[in-house]
């Protein structure tokens, strides 16, 4: 199989994948931004097309930048600190995502004679790399002036792609980090940059969409709580022993930051996890309304999913509105939901003031943004049946 045929017979499993097959195939696209959470396919697809470009003569070389890190201590091994052993590490890398698609003896063969070149993120500077593709892979765990040194880098007929997982990064840091700066700096660029976002939907390895859901779930978790919050989640665990709540967020100073009056909206939101919500609820809704009772304030409880427009359907102030949300995912540092545009203005409300209501909840939950864009409606296939 020719390295072009390998890529090519690389089949994207999401809507999300086939975006980024089709940008890394335009090479008129000099710096591309791949951007998602872990197990979506960002460095398989970066690399599998960089190896292939190499093995079809296209480029001269493929350059690998990555920190390389201790998952215990979180500390990042150098090259000065591990030796021969941190190219053992990448190696292991290269294997773990390369191994199905291509023999590793070629792999290793394309490292020994220089077309496959590991570099330690630390000793970039004083290089110039001329007509390679060079991949700076996991920037989440970098620094942003990584990033602008590897740019300074690229030379003659040379391709840079950037991937990172903000969403990760979100969930383990309170400010921006990487990611988030690279992506914000590279949308500011227009000529031969291209920016792939890749949300949870294109996750497609199990384990990785379960990962991703409980670090949310950790995230919450560990989440600083008001006197009312506490109260809530106290009353919540005692009257519903059975059910596993997550947290309890207040909205009472959200609503009136927002001035939010619409009576759609909670005071409090308990999150509990998928498959407990009737536990937590009662028959009849006994539960819930002890907790409403003992609390003093509205409380409605929601499950946790990475779809998010049962969550938007709890606390938006238009009860309807979740009806016209066509998608909800990730995107970048932000959820990214799609309405419909005959109900947009509902959805966001004026001067976006709905938005920012959401925005604020997301920021207390889990430590993401919200934007939201119009769509048109999707449209139908096939003729309708004439009535008789």
């Amino acid at each position: 199989m020719t390295g072009a045929t390998m890529f090519e017979k690389l089949e994207p499993r999401s809507e999300g994948q086939r975006r980024l097959k089709e940008t890394l195939l335009d090479e008129s696209k000099t710096i591309v931004g791949v951007f998602g959470p872990t197990g979506t396919g960002k460095s398989l697809f970066t690399l599998l097309y960089g190896v292939s470009q190499v093995l079809s003569g296209r480029y001269e070389r493929l350059v690998l930048a990555r920190p390389v890190i201790d998952v215990v201590t979180g500390k990042e091994i150098t090259l000065a600190d591990a030796g021969e052993e941190w190219y053992d590490i990448f190696r292991g890398y290269l294997e773990d995502i390369l191994s199905p698609y291509i023999g590793w003896r070629e792999i290793e063969k394309m490292i020994d004679e220089g077309r496959i070149f590991l570099v330690d993120t630390h000793y970039l500077r004083g290089r110039t790399f001329d007509h390679a593709l060079v991949v700076l892979d996991d920037v989440q765990n970098t620094k942003p002036e990584v990033v602008v040194e590897t740019i300074v880098r690229i030379g003659e007929d040379t391709r840079l792609f950037i991937i990172g997982d903000p969403v990760l990064q979100r969930l383990t840091m309170e400010s921006a980090g990487a990611p988030e700066l690279a992506r914000d700096i590279l949308l500011g660029e227009s000529e031969g940059v291209a920016i792939v976002d890749l949300g949870l939907k294109d996750i497609v390895r199990p384990g990785a969409r379960r990962g991703v859901r409980l670090l949310f779930e950790l995230r919450m978790r560990k989440r600083s709580l008001d006197h009312l919050e506490k109260q809530a989640l106290e009353v919540a665990r005692r009257v519903a022993p059975d059910a596993e709540i997550i947290t309890s967020v207040s909205l009472v100073d959200t609503k009136k930051r927002w001035s939010i009056e619409s009576q759609h909206v909670p005071d409090l939101l308990l999150i509990v996890k998928k498959g407990y919500l009737a536990r937590m609820i009662g028959q009849g809704g006994q539960r819930i309304g002890q907790v409403e009772e003992e609390v003093g304030v509205s409380v409605r409880a929601v499950e946790f999913d990475l779809d998010f427009t049962e969550l938007i359907r709890a606390v938006h102030p238009v009860p309807w509105v979740y009806k016209h949300i066509l998608d909800s995912d990730i995107a970048g540092p932000r959820l990214h939901v799609k309405v419909l545009k005959e109900a947009f203005g509902a959805f966001v409300g004026q001067r976006g003031i709905y938005v920012r209501f959401l925005e604020d909840l997301l920021q207390k939950l889990i430590g993401v943004g919200v934007w939201a864009t119009d769509v048109e409606p999707p449209r139908r296939h096939g003729k309708r049946k004439r009535k008789k």
